[in-house]
């Protein structure tokens, strides 16, 4: 599958990655690839730290002239958002990800690729096998468990760190280098509901063909929530008729925007007809609202049979949580011209038993507008009689107004490409902002990356180009730290 990219310089960078998706390495399933690591460092004879929470750290020394130069850490995280399209036979706790190359896009089948934040593994592990490389020594920082809270990170200590400058490798856009960052938290609202025998026509009502996406990077871009729409539909019944769900499911990460929603409801069989046209009705409209951030939307239902489901006050429970949590962006930026400052993303809604949860990401890069938009959540609750959690609290990473690496790095990017790459904050969570309160005003950080498209999606892919250069250019980036 990769034959046609042996000629690329960066070719090492896509072996080793292909290897890397052999592995399974969903958050919160990473002990295999972290033990591959440590191994992949100990065929090579170089140090490696691999920690409780399963970081791994490998350390190699300068190059001949590079001895005396400050230390640099290579950062990235090496588990992956598992995202899969309906009817997608692909089980993430064992199968390999799929490759296919099309012209210049890497993509898998069906499923998302783990370019997030695979590459950055893939860049790192290939400078330790790159002999013509001229550096500083460098210290390979690969975490876990990014995508669901940075825990990871979290649990780094930072005594197992020498370096004082770290690039990032999570960035997306090529040509951007990354100064900021926004802080987040993930809120757990939970709601118990009571069920009972019912009688009527049984309606699955299913929401597919939305694009998602990054529920940071993407959440400028107004696509659909399918928890958000679903809901919509179920409140125009309600108001027509009596509707009871039975159950609901959609989305599956709550940093993700929800492509999917499925769920089931009752009504009187007198109402049937009348909740079909509501269903249809629905469908042109959402088709109408959504023609140019999703125009592939469909709705659709199916007749079901069904003996219980939820209390008509826990039916509209449900529905009201989920017409009042917020959703979306919340607050743009008044310093950075078309910053989102903060936002929120109602990435699950499912249902199990008796009990509904709702789970969203909530991002800022305020800590204070972040905690307020957390706090509607709260009265929400306390309104609907239902429990808040809140997991996986992280702070914003701050602007610094002095950076040598970043200063290094602009003028190595204008020595190769003849122009100035752009200096840019961005409104998703990058674990530099745990790593400035952890080393403080020491490390030096900046982040930059290949070109990455819809991640976080089974349409997920990356320009083979792009990383071709941003190999290129983190060697230059290398060889200048002397």
């Amino acid at each position: 599958m990769l034959e046609n990219l042996k000629a690329l310089k960066s070719y090492k960078v896509f072996e080793i990655f292909k290897k890397m998706n052999e592995i399974p390495r969903g958050s919160g399933n990473e002990k295999a690839i972290s033990d591959w690591l440590v191994t992949y460092a100990q065929d090579r004879g170089l140090e490696v730290i691999q920690d409780n929470a399963l970081n791994v750290i490998i350390k190699k020394p300068a190059t001949k002239g590079y001895e005396n130069s400050p230390g640099v850490v290579i950062q990235g995280h090496m588990d992956m958002v598992c995202e899969k399209n309906k009817g997608t036979e692909h089980d993430f706790e064992k199968d390999p990800i799929k490759f296919i190359v099309e012209g210049d896009k890497l993509r898998a089948d069906g499923t998302t690729l783990g370019a997030d934040n695979g590459i950055a593994v893939a860049y790192g592990l290939a400078i330790l096998d790159e002999e013509t490389a001229e550096h500083p020594e460098i210290e390979l920082l690969f975490t876990t468990e990014e995508e669901t809270g940075m825990d990871g990170a979290l649990a780094l200590n930072p005594d197992n760190i020498k370096g004082n400058m770290l690039i990032n490798i999570d960035s997306e856009e090529e040509g951007t280098l990354l100064v900021s960052c926004a802080g987040g938290v993930r809120q757990v609202i939970e709601l118990d509901g009571k069920k009972e025998n019912v009688q009527g026509k049984g309606i699955k009502i299913e929401i597919r063909g939305l694009k998602g996406g990054h529920s940071g990077m993407d959440i400028n871009k107004e696509r659909g929530n399918s928890n958000k729409l679903i809901c919509r539909i179920l409140d125009e019944l309600r108001k027509e008729m009596e509707v009871r769900i039975h159950n609901i499911n959609g989305g599956s990460k709550m940093n993700a925007i929800p492509r999917e929603c499925d769920c089931t409801v009752v009504v009187n069989e007198n109402n049937f007809d009348k909740a079909v046209e509501i269903i249809n009705e629905y469908h042109e409209i959402f088709k109408k609202e959504l023609s140019a951030s999703d125009s592939g939307i469909q709705v659709s239902f199916e007749n079901v049979e069904v003996t219980d489901a939820f209390t008509k006050e826990s039916s509209n429970e449900i529905i009201d949580m989920l017409l009042m949590i917020p959703n979306g962006i919340q607050s743009m930026s008044m310093q950075i011209a078309g910053l989102v400052e903060s936002s929120t993303n109602i990435g699950v809604c499912i249902s199990e038993d008796n009990k509904i949860s709702f789970v969203s990401a909530i991002r800022s890069s305020l800590e204070s507008r972040k905690w307020e938009i957390a706090k509607r959540g709260d009265a929400l609750c306390n309104l609907l009689g239902a429990s808040v959690e809140y997991q996986s609290a992280y702070p914003a990473w701050q602007y610094k107004a002095d950076s040598k690496l970043r200063d290094r790095m602009v003028s190595v990017y204008e020595d190769m490409y003849g122009n100035k790459p752009l200096i840019s904050a961005i409104h998703a969570g990058l674990e530099c902002g745990l790593f400035g309160g952890k080393f403080g005003e020491r490390m030096d950080m900046i982040s930059f990356g290949p070109n990455l498209h819809d991640v976080h999606t089974p349409n997920e892919w990356v320009e083979i180009s792009s990383v071709d250069r941003g190999w290129d250019y983190l060697l230059g980036v290398l060889k200048s730290l002397k």
